[in-house]
């Protein structure tokens, strides 16, 4: 295994919603990362991990289990986690709660407010912070959104400025 290498957990949230014409709404299908990762040109080791594809509003508790349980075993210590945003915080706090004291993984959650399918979406932009903040960080928990970089326990969604900021 590289020592570089990224696995990528994806967990669905507006990053990987489409337009669905027809019901007139944001749905899931597949994930945009494999077409994502290919027009940007990545050529780091990722490994793709597609947990499961829900709104981070009706996420439930096993579900956010799970992706922790699954960040935890990466047999890579960079860790990407595609999340949606209204809920990152208390996955990544959950996370935080729960690694060991000696674990050397970097986690970094992002996400998007404009799904990757609609246009003047941040997805693209994000996920190519989340990609540079793991390999440029030390142990830890993450979230990257607009650029910034903040550590889980002192950041919050701003839902009337749409946006991230630190507590």
């Amino acid at each position: 295994m590289d020592s570089r290498a990224i696995r990528i957990i994806t967990t669905g949230g507006t990053f990987d919603k489409h337009y669905d014409a027809v019901k007139g709404e944001l749905t899931f299908r597949e994930s945009h990362l494999p077409r994502i990762l290919n027009q940007s040109r990545v050529t780091l080791p990722i490994h793709l991990d597609a947990l499961f594809a829900v709104d981070s509003l009706v996420m439930t508790e096993e579900q956010r289990q799970k992706i922790v349980e699954n960040a935890i075993a990466s047999i890579e210590d960079l860790v990407v986690i595609i999340h949606g945003t209204d809920t990152m915080v208390q996955t990544a706090k959950l996370l935080e709660k729960q690694i060991g004291e000696n674990d050397s993984h970097v986690y970094v959650f992002t996400g998007a407010m404009i799904p990757y399918s609609l246009e003047d979406s941040d997805a693209v932009f994000n996920l190519g912070c989340a990609i540079t903040a793991v390999q440029l960080l030390g142990p830890g928990v993450y979230i990257t959104m607009g650029g910034k970089i903040y550590n889980a326990d002192n950041v919050r969604k701003n839902k009337e400025k749409g946006i991230f900021e630190s507590i």
